[in-house]
């Protein structure tokens, strides 16, 4: 059972303003100052928490040997410590799951005789319900309030789901739909860098303020010196019931950026450059952390940008500790002056405030690598992974390149007698436009990565206004739009002058919220979508957001490049990414003369000087200082009240998840996986939009089928985000990625082979079949399983179709996380191994046998009807994963804990 703190002589008084605050003095450990800075919020975290029951004085002893474990590139002591994040914050997709759950947990608690009162959250929750606005209305004036209405419309009951979840639930502030995106939410309103609790008695507790969160973009607020990460959904919960996440000591990459940027390049251009390198380098679990003078060269605003694409680096963070702009910026988005004051005390007092110009205060790293800011040039990334950048000056000649090579993430295997494709038709303006492959039909300015960052912004808003002042106009049958991150966003692009030529270029505000970056693009125009098909087009979508996997952005845009928002305008207003700019004008004036992107493109100057004037406090408190009162159709929401949710039977939206359903208080008995089938072989690289149901629900799928003979019609299907609180559509959604490549099945889409009979079908139908024949299920993997956004559907869906154990090369963090959350067994093939090497056709029948005494890492045997033999490796990483699959997942685990 827990005991007192042995750290508790540590805990010192620091004066403020006449106030007293107390603070635990960690910098007076001898071996503090080698520290990583992010390592030391680690060791706070421990130091604090330490009861020598679920921290131990030995965890705490283990990190400040940070730098004789991880200290260089061939330390390979593995030590799993336990962290206590300050808060959680959830996504609304993930929220409601979150929730749901919650209520689920309330009721089995119930059931097995506890108290459903204990299902509340320990640690604070913020959720930001940054609901994903399908992008139906795009080009005009009112395009904000009629997605926002139907948007509304649509998911009512999922949002007075979420009220309720409010009121039920302690310790839980939500940020009503409409206000922006969680990740721009928490970097401009919810942070606290330092929290300033009144936990200890009368005097108020000084800590840093760190925060998991349910989607993989919350490494962002790395920008602003607060560490955090992605965790799953499913992980989130038992942070907020106040269970601590465990982890391996973590490798420190230190990042040093020297020089400074070209005028000319964007954020946008650096982060592509340093995701890149470090894709390269190879920084997955380990964390990177930013120093040198370059650092001080960046805007809060551009590190958040780097922080923010930590997951298609392959970090676990990307932090930048906290230093004088961050103070500044705290100041410039309206935090109070006494409570930066306090924490600028609290850091100095515990030596985390850096000065980036003093290399004296260069912690220990376990290795340095360096990118001189000069070397950046401006890039996109793609066409079909956000690591892939290609440099702006090599974009014609790259994508021509992709047209003709072998099908992968840098071709398409286009046949030489179709490279010159063209359709033609006709629009309602009465003229005739033309199609080939490269031409854009989509350019969206969305996502955080780039629309909590002004620079970008402005600069965007900049090169519109010269553009129109040279009379050039985008093609009207490009889907165009604008999706700001939060209400700031409009208010600095308003002020400034910007909006009405933005507008005029058709990108207008289209409401708040993820929209084109997690695949709601909404539907093209058909004739549009028509001229595509019939002549088998590589068109291409341009976006600003950071998730242009293959099959998110939209059916009919085979290449999705990730730019930065000056980029998207301008390849919106050529058309084409087959383009030189540098040879070819981007437009012509109306006297005929040619316009290059050179006449027009803003310089980093320029920008500034429009953001010093325009982006102030005054903004952030306006915006922000009603943001918790919401709308006034969510303040009309009538929710119900109780601790109880009434779930409703016949609600094709929130529905009580089935996890729960035969739970015991006994821990069930480990079997082992005997005759399994594998109801898919994948090879590498597939990511959570892969697996996990995302964007809209298409008319021919199982999702769609459950839906109609509820009698519901396709305009009401909404998409799989906005039905994640009901399992049925999410089990039917799982795998339902047209750009699946299922080795069972000659052609990519959800489809699989049902073995027994050589029947080809739905994924869902299949496992529905295997099920009804009381067949286990595996799937057979490659390298990287579960890249991309931390979903936790992606376990969740696999698990509700029967899958017991997924067999890969390698995996991505979160995901494996997740899978043994779910009780799935994560297995990996032995180095040098994989499905190919082994003779594997993932038509034989697996038999796993797992020791009830299953240690980490163990070398675990699957014996095939074939007769075939091999080894692979348990990725249960910690004791606490083994002791959360001994339960059959983590809420089981917590549920047990909650009724003891």
């Amino acid at each position: 059972m827990a005991g007192a703190n042995p750290f508790q002589s540590l805990l010192k008084e620091i004066n403020v303003d006449g106030e007293t605050f107390h603070y635990f003095d960690i910098a007076s450990f001898p071996e503090y100052r080698e520290l990583p800075y992010s390592v030391r919020v680690l060791l706070e975290s421990a130091v604090r928490n330490c009861d020598n029951f679920q921290v131990l004085e030995k965890d705490v002893r283990g990190i400040l040997r940070w730098k004789q474990m991880k200290g260089t590139p061939s330390s390979e002591d593995e030590l799993e410590i336990p962290f206590k994040p300050a808060r959680v914050i959830l996504q609304d997709f993930t929220g409601v799951p979150a929730v749901v759950d919650f209520a689920a947990m309330r009721d089995a608690v119930l059931k097995l005789g506890g108290d459903p009162d204990r299902i509340n959250p320990i640690c604070p929750s913020d959720l930001v319900i940054d609901h994903s606005v399908q992008v139906d209305f795009a080009r005009s004036e009112d395009a904000l309030a009629k997605n926002q209405d139907l948007e509304f419309e649509r998911n009512r009951e999922r949002f007075t789901f979420l009220k309720w979840g409010a009121k039920a639930f302690n310790n839980m502030l939500i940020i009503p739909p409409g206000s922006g995106i969680v990740h721009q939410v928490n970097l401009e309103y919810l942070a606290r860098v330092v929290f300033q609790d009144a936990k200890d008695g009368a005097v108020r507790m000084l800590y840093p303020d760190s925060v998991v969160g349910t989607d993989s973009h919350t490494t962002m607020i790395n920008g602003l010196g607060v560490v955090g990460w992605g965790v799953g959904g499913i992980e989130a919960e038992a942070v907020m019931l106040g269970q601590a996440i465990s982890m391996l000591l973590p490798e420190v990459i230190g990042y040093k950026l020297v020089g400074k940027l070209s005028p000319l390049v964007t954020s946008t251009d650096l982060v592509l450059t340093i995701t890149k390198h470090l894709r390269q380098i190879g920084v997955v679990g380990k964390f990177v952390e930013f120093f040198g003078p370059g650092v001080s060269e960046l805007s809060i605003a551009d590190r958040a940008t780097i922080s923010n694409m930590c997951p298609e680096y392959g970090a676990t963070v990307g932090y930048f500790p906290v230093d004088k702009n961050a103070l500044d910026y705290l100041r410039q988005t309206n935090r109070a002056e006494e409570k930066v004051r306090v924490i600028e005390a609290y850091l100095k007092a515990t030596d985390q405030l850096r000065d980036f110009g003093k290399a004296e205060q260069d912690p220990v790293f376990t290795q340095i690598v360096e990118l001189d800011l000069a070397s950046v040039v401006t890039s996109v990334s793609g066409p079909k992974r956000p690591h892939d950048r290609v440099s702006v000056s090599e974009m014609q000649e790259d994508f021509r390149q992709c047209l003709i090579s072998k099908v992968g993430f840098k071709g398409f295997a286009v046949p030489e007698a179709e490279l010159g494709a063209e359709g033609t038709f006709s629009w309602t303006d009465g003229k005739t436009y033309a199609l080939r492959h490269g031409s854009v039909v989509i350019a969206a300015i969305t996502s955080c990565t780039n629309t909590s960052n002004p620079s970008v912004m402005l600069g965007a808003g900049l090169l519109a206004k010269k553009a129109v002042e040279a009379g050039l106009k985008v093609a009207p049958y490009i889907k165009t739009s604008l999706s700001p991150g939060s209400g700031v966003v409009t208010y600095y692009l308003k002020e400034s002058g910007v909006i009405p030529a933005l507008e005029e270029l058709g990108f207008n505000v289209v409401g708040y919220g993820c929209m084109t970056c997690i695949g709601n693009s909404g539907p093209l125009d058909d004739n549009v979508a028509n001229t595509i098909e019939k002549n088998n087009l590589v068109c291409c979508g341009v976006l600003s957001g950071n998730r242009n996997f293959e099959g998110r952005i939209h059916p009919n845009t085979r290449a999705n490049y990730l730019a930065s928002p000056l980029l998207v305008i301008a390849y919106a207003l050529a058309g084409t990414v087959d383009i030189d700019f540098e040879k070819q004008p981007i437009g012509t004036r109306p006297d005929g003369s040619a316009v290059f992107l050179r006449d027009i493109w803003p310089t980093r100057l320029e920008i500034q000087a429009v953001e010093k004037q325009h982006v102030i406090p005054a903004m952030f408190r306006d915006v922000y200082e009603k943001v918790e009162l919401g709308s006034p159709a969510w303040q009309g929401l009538n929710a119900p009240t109780g601790k109880l949710y009434p779930w409703d039977g016949t609600s094709t939206y929130i529905k009580r998840p089935p996890f729960f359903e035969g739970m015991t208080r006994e821990l069930p008995k480990l079997g082992n996986i005997v005759n399994a089938r594998a109801l898919l072989n994948l090879g590498d690289s597939v990511t959570t939009d892969h697996i996990s149901p995302a964007g809209s629900i298409a008319r021919n799928s199982p999702a769609a089928r459950f839906l109609s003979d509820r009698g519901l019609t396709p305009r009401d299907f909404n998409s799989y985000g906005s039905r994640r609180g009901n399992d049925d559509i999410m089990a039917r959604g799982t795998f339902a990625n047209i750009r699946l490549v299922n080795k069972l099945v000659p052609r990519p889409g959800p489809r699989t082979l049902h073995i027994p009979s050589g029947e080809e079908m739905d994924v869902f139908d299949c496992a529905q079949r295997y099920a009804g024949e009381g067949t286990p299920l595996i799937a057979l993997v490659g390298k990287d399983y579960g890249s991309g956004s931390s979903r936790d559907w992606a376990a969740k869906g696999p698990y509700l179709l029967g899958i017991r154990a997924v067999i890969a090369e390698s995996y991505e963090r979160i995901h494996r996380s997740n899978l043994v959350g779910m009780g799935i067994v994560p297995l990996q093939y032995l180095a040098g191994e994989n499905a190919e090497s082994l003779g594997l056709t993932g038509q034989e029948q697996f038999s796993i046998a797992i020791p009830a005494n299953c240690k980490p890492h163990e070398r675990i045997t699957v014996n095939t009807d074939g007769g075939k033999q091999f080894e692979v490796i348990a990725r249960f990483d910690t004791e606490v994963d083994l002791e959360y699959f001994r339960n059959g997942g983590i809420l089981n685990y917590m549920i047990r804990k909650m009724i003891d």
